[in-house]
């Protein structure tokens, strides 16, 4: 499902939002890699946002914080 940012958006906040953490910029960037230069988006770019599978997503918790 794209996402379509909102001024002052950044890749952090962006995949805070998408994905629950900030720990999947990277796959955020990959996916959108004309805009890897960009640091803070203006509004109305619509980004492609990968599904992140859940194994993946909580690979770097401690097994504690693991849903």
């Amino acid at each position: 499902m794209p996402y379509t940012t909102v001024q002052g958006d950044m890749w952090d906040s962006i995949s805070k939002s998408v994905y629950g953490s900030e720990f999947h910029t990277d796959i955020l960037i990959k996916a959108n890699s004309q805009y890897v230069s960009t640091l803070i988006f203006s509004s109305g770019i619509v980004l492609n946002t990968p599904l992140v599978e859940a194994a993946t997503q909580f690979a770097d918790l401690p097994p504690w914080k693991r849903g």
